[in-house]
């Protein structure tokens, strides 16, 4: 009876152990706050840097790629590229419209039966809007039109690219060097220049959105300022100046082929191989040495030697 009793009261943890215990299950706990903590901290920084070093880069790359591929080639001087100024809200809006060669972003079908296409030329812009939850930014979007028609400065589908735009300003300049004077348009009904520019001065200004810190939003209001001037090559200017012109091919009337070693009748003296003119037209004093009329080697002077 008492060896039971005295079984029954051993039972169980000592305080050592419980200690251990809870010891080891701190050291766990700390453990995985640390790494919870860094896997917050980094996606903090993840956000931050997108939106401080690679929106309006990103923005001004994909204006510039389009750019690149800008399409002369049988255009209009006056379709070719379109830059107008425009104020919203006593922020720069200017808009750009002009036709590529750069392949389609948004895909295109005419019916729901269809597959989607993707062009290979198509009509692509810039435009800006007030944002309509805040006046205090703009919205800028890219405009694309499957294809060229007859207004390659209008239609088309938009996508969003920011929504928090506090400028966007185009300088235009007709001729390159530090002594040029800007234009605020280009290509439109009331200016006289058409075509393509020596080169263009884009100004993209923008807010940066609320930063994350330990997962609670901290409003800066700070602003960004990106800068991008693109050239056109001389050549592609001139080529709006040149006109084409219908090639017509010089085709001349077949002639019979001539056979081997001469051919042709034998006893007309205008045939270089007959035997009334040995040396042919081109050799008055006869045969050269080696050769016969008839355009055969004579190897009977190799044999001899």
């Amino acid at each position: 009876m008492r060896a039971e009793r005295c079984k029954q009261e051993s039972g169980g943890f000592t305080l050592i152990e419980v200690m251990l215990t809870l010891l080891i299950m701190a050291g766990i706990m700390v453990t995985i706050t640390q790494i919870l903590t860094a896997a917050r901290q980094t996606r903090d920084t993840i956000h931050n840097v997108q939106e401080s070093q690679l929106a309006g880069p990103a923005i001004l790359n994909r204006l510039e790629r389009d750019l690149r591929g800008i399409l002369t080639f049988n255009r209009d001087r006056s379709q070719v590229l379109r830059i107008q100024n425009r104020v919203l809200s006593g922020y720069d809006a200017d808009t750009i419209d002009f036709v590529c060669s750069v392949d389609g972003l948004i895909p295109y079908r005419e019916s729901e039966n269809q597959n989607f296409l993707h062009a290979d030329q198509n009509e692509v812009g810039i435009r800006l809007r007030i944002r309509p939850d805040s006046d205090d930014f703009l919205e800028i979007y890219r405009r694309e039109d499957f294809g060229i028609d007859d207004e390659p400065f209008d239609g088309g589908k938009y996508s969003i690219l920011h929504d928090r735009i506090k400028g966007f300003d185009i300088q235009v300049y007709e001729e390159d060097g530090p002594d040029a004077e800007p234009l605020e348009s280009w290509g439109t009904d009331d200016d006289e220049q058409v075509g393509l520019p020596a080169r263009i001065e884009i100004e993209l200004t923008l807010e940066l959105a609320p930063r994350l810190v330990r997962e609670q939003l901290v409003i800066d209001r700070r602003t960004m300022v990106y800068r991008r001037i693109i050239r056109f090559p001389e050549v592609l200017r001139e080529s709006l100046e040149l006109e084409l012109v219908a090639l017509v091919p010089d085709v001349r009337p077949p002639t019979a082929p001539i056979e081997p070693g001469g051919g042709g009748n034998p006893n007309d003296p205008s045939n270089p191989s007959s035997p009334n003119d040995p040396g042919g037209p081109s050799d008055p004093d006869g045969p050269s040495e080696g050769f016969q009329g008839g355009g055969g080697l004579d190897l009977t002077k190799d044999q001899n030697q």
